[in-house]
């Protein structure tokens, strides 16, 4: 590939074992609780980095370099002599009053400062894998500018939403700082996004992320100061919609045949049927196996054997 054509993947990632990163989260934010903000799994390891990485060395060889973002630590299992993949510490791109960071939101309006990434870059957090071959197309239109994927919904989808609004039940943290920032978006440019990002690996142009962060600075410095997840937390969700706003990106609804969103809490409920049935329907390209503040250890232990067979060959990334 050529260097204007170059696409690099970032992750955030975090070993919530370990004692010394536990002992530093639990003086600067507090132990974790039982909800949306700070649960166990915002923070646990269950080797999904590793699982992930094998899917993206499968069905995305093209990537130029791998940037995983992490708080002074390291996978053990990682091979960090492959110049393709390279750890950045939290204080190589965030300034010292953003640190120490247990936030996510305030990490990745740094990301564009990451040394060496490329214009065009793609962004996964460690639970979210490729299931199917992608390609350069899949994220970036043949102008360059970034596709940008808003969850489609079915008639089902719809009924429970229209559901939801009807009953008034409240909106949940993560709809909030999207909201939030369909707000502000709003407010500059004069047109408004309502639909939810599909929560899967997106696609970001640098240079747009960096001009919209100084753009909205004043809306987005008073988050970063926040070492934990608020309520009110402007999210990267803001530099999609402003690049919609703007021209610089393309949108596209996805439905679960192109990304599939399963919480690891269905597994006790339901074992893995439910999800082998959904992979087996839809083939999707992107799948997500999000932690949640309800899933339990069985349901870790249970997805990782089945990411163990799912992905069995180690990829290049791993000693």
């Amino acid at each position: 590939m050529t260097e204007t054509s170059d696409i690099d993947l970032v992750y955030l990632w975090v070993d919530g074992n370990d004692p010394q990163w536990r002992a530093k989260r639990d003086a600067t934010i507090g132990k974790p609780s039982n909800t949306s903000l700070d649960c166990k799994g915002r923070f646990v390891d269950n080797d999904e980095l590793k699982y992930s990485l094998r899917s993206i060395d499968r069905y995305a060889p093209w990537i130029r370099r791998i940037f995983i973002v992490t708080d002074g630590q390291k996978p053990a299992w990682l091979n960090t002599d492959n110049p393709r993949v390279q750890i950045v510490d939290h204080t190589q791109i965030m300034p010292p009053e953003c640190l120490p960071c247990f936030n996510s939101a305030v990490i990745e309006h740094h990301l564009h400062l990451i040394p060496g990434l490329a214009e065009r870059f793609i962004y996964a957090n460690d639970d979210m894998l490729l299931y199917r071959p992608a390609m350069p197309e899949t994220f970036f239109a043949a102008d360059g500018f970034p596709i940008v994927r808003m969850k489609g919904l079915n008639l089902k989808d719809r009924y429970i939403a229209l559901k939801k609004i009807v009953l008034r039940r409240p909106k949940g943290t993560y709809r909030r700082t999207v909201i939030k920032s369909a707000d502000i978006v709003e407010k500059a440019f004069h047109v408004r996004y309502n639909g939810l990002p599909h929560h899967n690996i997106d696609a970001y142009l640098k240079s747009t992320n960096a001009h919209f962060r100084e753009f909205f600075k004043s809306d987005i410095e008073p988050t970063l100061t926040h070492h934990g997840r608020q309520i009110g937390d402007i999210q990267r969700t803001i530099y999609a919609f402003a690049g919609l706003a703007t021209h610089r990106a393309h949108l596209e609804y996805a439905y679960k045949r192109t990304s599939l969103y399963f919480g690891l809490h269905g597994i006790h409920r339901h074992g893995l049927e439910r999800l082998t049935e959904l992979l087996e329907k839809y083939r999707p390209t992107f799948l997500c196996l999000n932690d949640t503040e309800w899933t339990v250890e069985s349901d870790r232990e249970i997805i990782r054997q089945f990411l163990e067979t799912q992905f069995p060959e180690k990829s290049q990334f791993e000693k």
